[in-house]
């Protein structure tokens, strides 16, 4: 039976507009629509595993406002089943030399926390960010609110102008970091 992973776009362009983190022309929608894309992707090619996507289409519309969007996100992860959760974000800071990679969980030393640091590391490897760790984030809905392992990646900060043109131009080789880390969780990794 394959493993089921539910991979969250984060943000959603349509509806109420909510774009996320937007600098220097990028937006952190475009980013995760894109990255969640190819992630999906190459998961499906591997029959070990079957994946969904929050934002199939780029105007997929999830919820009216910032609440229902979260809920309607949990919800599909949760009715599908899904195994594994993944949201992917953009992070962004006032101060733009603030940079590199972190994946929030809900709490430490659980499967999130493992899956976390193989993913994290995946992503070091496969673009070159800085690694700022896993770090444990239970205010956060998506983690508090699902039934499975749940890990919300901050692939890189926007706001940073190295950062930036690795999200806008490395999108292919985030998703390539973010699968090498689950083959290492799973213990398919060579």
């Amino acid at each position: 039976m394959a493993i089921k992973i539910f991979i969250d776009q984060g943000h959603n362009p349509t509806g109420y507009h909510n774009t996320g983190a937007s600098w220097y022309g990028l937006d952190e929608q475009d980013v995760t629509y894109q990255v969640g894309i190819y992630l999906a992707e190459m998961l499906n090619s591997d029959p070990r595993f079957e994946a969904r996507l929050s934002r199939p289409t780029p105007d997929t519309v999830l919820g009216t406002n910032n609440s229902t969007s979260l809920a309607e996100r949990v919800r599909m992860a949760n009715e599908w089943p899904a195994n594994y959760f993944i949201s992917l974000h953009v992070n962004a800071n006032p101060n733009p030399a603030i940079n590199g990679t972190e994946v929030y969980i809900y709490q430490l030393y659980t499967q999130s926390n493992w899956l976390g640091e193989a993913v994290l590391d995946g992503i070091v490897e496969a673009v070159g960010t800085k690694r700022n760790g896993v770090i444990a984030r239970p205010s956060l809905y998506v983690l508090r609110k699902t039934n499975m392992p749940s890990i919300l990646v901050e692939m890189a900060y926007v706001s940073n102008p190295s950062d930036m043109e690795k999200l806008r131009d490395n999108q292919y080789q985030f998703a390539q970091g973010i699968y090498n880390g689950i083959m290492r969780y799973f213990g398919f990794a060579s």
